[in-house]
């Protein structure tokens, strides 16, 4: 059996109902592809026991809460505390998110950097990083976060399913981001974002899927993006970049260990192999 470099797929909604039918199926897929770790993103705090018993049925992965910017119209004055405490209530829980601003699809500006702010606070209070949703709001958001590093200091995260330009990546570098690339880096027209995938720094990069969305070519066809395709993804960013697949295999998996302290599996650090990995028996 060919041995496949370790990647971890640092943003994936497992929870969604298109997964319901086959997530142990899912499952196998991500371990036959190397995929030997995962981060679940979190929409909104309600989303918790869910993601929580997925990740108690597959051990590789790891989660966050948070909400999601539109999701904002159901910020409340106790959200923060709430994030809070489920965020302490397990030590699985590796980040604050996905939280930021999204003026495409909403125009709620104030009730967003309402909520992006006080999840930083948290974040801070906690000493987790940030998983930032940006969409139409990258001059915005650099700004907010300067201001807010100014007063009280940064703190550490990543700008994930990155479709910046170069010039507003090397704003979200400057404040000590990692950059996350997604399905969208194989797209054929994203010529902006595949530049910028070339200019990020190895020490700052990061892959992903954010499945459901975004299936990358060449699955494209396919309704449903899972976990093992984040393979497609950092292949595409390897031939981008002029490296080969066990480099940026080997870097993003050791970038996404430090952002977001994750264990070493027992299985590691040898290559990712399906038999190795615990049982997809159901508990």
């Amino acid at each position: 059996m060919t041995q496949l470099p370790p990647l971890i797929d640092t943003h994936v909604h497992l929870n969604f109902e298109s997964f319901q039918p086959d997530l142990l199926e899912v499952a196998q897929g991500w371990r036959a592809a190397g995929v030997v770790q995962l981060v679940h993103s979190c929409v909104e705090p309600a989303e918790f026991d869910a993601i929580r018993a997925i990740a108690d049925q597959f051990p590789e992965i790891s989660f966050a809460v948070g909400l999601h910017p539109l999701d904002a119209d159901r910020w409340t004055a106790t959200m923060a505390d709430e994030i809070r405490t489920l965020a302490r209530s397990d030590h699985r829980v590796v980040a604050i998110g996905e939280m930021g601003l999204d003026f495409y699809k909403a125009d709620n500006r104030a009730l967003q950097f309402e909520a992006f702010e006080a999840q930083i606070r948290v974040a801070r209070a906690l000493d987790l990083p940030i998983i930032i949703h940006c969409r139409d709001a990258a001059a915005e958001m650099a700004a907010s976060l300067r201001q807010i590093w100014a007063v009280d200091g940064p703190v550490r995260g990543v700008m994930h399913c990155w479709s910046g330009t170069p010039e507003e990546t090397d704003w979200f570098l400057e404040l000590g981001f990692y950059i996350s690339f997604s399905g969208i880096v194989t797209f054929k027209n994203a010529s902006q974002v595949q530049a910028s995938a070339q200019r990020v720094p190895g020490d700052r990069l990061l892959v992903e899927t954010d499945c459901p969305f975004l299936t990358p070519v060449p699955k494209r066809g396919e309704r449903r993006n899972q976990p093992a395709y984040v393979r497609y993804v950092a292949e595409r960013v390897a031939q981008l970049r002029g490296e080969s697949l066990e480099a940026i295999a080997h870097q993003t998996t050791q970038n996404a260990r430090r952002l977001f302290r994750l264990d070493v599996p027992a299985s590691d650090p040898a290559w990712a192999s399906p038999d190795r990995l615990p049982s997809l028996s159901s508990p």
